[in-house]
């Protein structure tokens, strides 16, 4: 059995060595260790981003030892004993070990402790429940978190529904861990506790849902883990239907067999029904962003269709009228729901073009419509959208000469 992470480079830096050198001033050796996701990640042999650190100490005494040592000490969460400590510019969240004394689901009143198993029965999985100290050997608390992590299983701490009635966020997460880190079949128990309390998924701040629901879907493969939210009933509690399942499985295979790419907003618009009214309610109700609402609204539009057998001519006329990165989205939604191994290379090649083809300005302008005797006012927008459209069905022609002459045949012929 694995009994320790080593020394690696995020734990030999300058930085983590002055964190670490500052907290032991004040409370000691082995008063503060690494915990959760850099313990986890380290394991497994994934990447390492955040650097978590739980102490004994409380978080009046982790601030003075971090300004003591000449460290910015940012009072993050401050209610739940969390300080974020700043040196070089990088952070490192540091947490005093706690206890929950109430919860309701959505938030919850916590004591501080000195007890490290006190504070790991508090957390959710017990691969997350893995604490190293600074030389890199491992704590295991519950007895079962190093050999979860390498097996690859997403299991509760204690019993799963009292962890969900704790934070009914864990729902979410128990899937996206699943999709991040499982391997084989899920656990039993945890499936059934989260198919149970599914409804309590809706009482959660929707930006708590959006952000879990994109770092699910942000994974290499998260098919298994999505249909499996459909299963339990869990999925409609946050999309609306009809689910998609069939075309996100398709859009996740494109983007790890062809093009090499992880879209987690456009997989959250393959799941979405073919409604653009539907797509836009959704997204402002998970509080996404403008440009990601923008972006799946413009990726479900009904119209026009994008087909494998379209001529360049064609798909020069889409890109000029939607955008190189909205004809991108649409054509892998359309690939997605395809014949997808037979019409790959037509898909590919569609995508190429218009990603290699630089979109042309229209020659023309205002002034040169009223030039050509068109007055000011409405008329002068109407004309331009007529010799565009002229220009566009003649392939973008490259001759500004041609597209005045348009102009001046437009202008003769109207009735003013």
């Amino acid at each position: 059995m694995t009994d320790t992470i080593g020394q690696r480079p995020w734990m030999t830096a300058r930085e983590t060595q002055a964190v670490f050198d500052a907290l032991e001033a004040a409370g000691g050796a082995d008063c503060a260790r690494y915990v959760g996701g850099c313990v986890r990640n380290t394991l497994v042999g994934q990447g390492v981003d955040d650097i978590d650190i739980a102490t004994v100490l409380t978080p009046e005494a982790v601030t003075k030892a971090l300004e003591a040592a000449g460290l910015r000490a940012v009072p993050t969460g401050i209610d739940h004993g969390t300080v974020t400590a700043v040196c070089n510019s990088r952070p490192f969240e540091i947490t005093t070990l706690r206890r929950d004394v109430s919860t309701d689901g959505r938030r919850a009143v916590v004591a501080f402790t000195t007890d490290w198993l006190e504070d790991a029965q508090r957390r959710d999985f017990t691969l997350n429940a893995l604490y190293a100290r600074r030389d890199g050997s491992i704590f295991d608390p519950t007895g079962h978190g190093v050999a979860d992590a390498l097996a690859g299983r997403i299991v509760f701490v204690g019993e799963p529904e009292q962890r969900l009635h704790e934070d009914y966020l864990r729902i979410l997460r128990f899937f996206r861990f699943y999709a991040w880190y499982g391997k084989g079949g899920p656990d039993a128990a945890a499936v059934a506790a989260c198919a149970a309390l599914k409804a309590h998924v809706t009482t959660l701040a929707a930006e708590r849902i959006s952000k879990e629901l994109l770092k699910l879907l942000k994974a290499d493969d998260p098919r298994e883990a999505v249909e499996l939210m459909a299963q339990t009933g869990v999925l409609p509690m946050v999309l609306p239907e009809p689910i998609h399942i069939d075309r996100f499985k398709g859009l996740v295979e494109i983007e790890g067999e062809q093009l090499f790419e992880t879209e987690p907003v456009l997989r959250l618009a393959a799941l979405l029904p073919d409604d653009q009214l539907v797509a836009t309610r959704l997204a402002e109700s998970l509080r996404l962003s403008n440009a990601d609402r923008d972006r799946i609204v413009a990726a479900l539009a009904p119209a026009p269709k994008l087909k494998s057998w379209m001529s360049p001519r064609e798909i020069r006329r889409c890109v000029y009228r939607e955008g190189q990165a909205s004809f991108r989205d649409r054509a892998k939604l359309a690939w997605a729901a395809s014949n997808r191994t037979a019409t790959a290379p037509q898909w590919r090649g569609m995508i190429a073009l218009a990603e290699g083809w630089t979109i042309p300005v229209f020659p023309l302008t205002g002034e040169d419509v009223m030039a050509a005797g068109v007055p000011k006012g409405p008329l002068v927008g109407r004309v331009m959208r007529e010799v565009e459209d002229w220009w566009i069905d003649h392939d973008f022609l490259d001759d500004k000469m041609s597209a005045i002459e348009k102009l001046k045949a437009v202008a003769q012929g109207l009735a003013y």
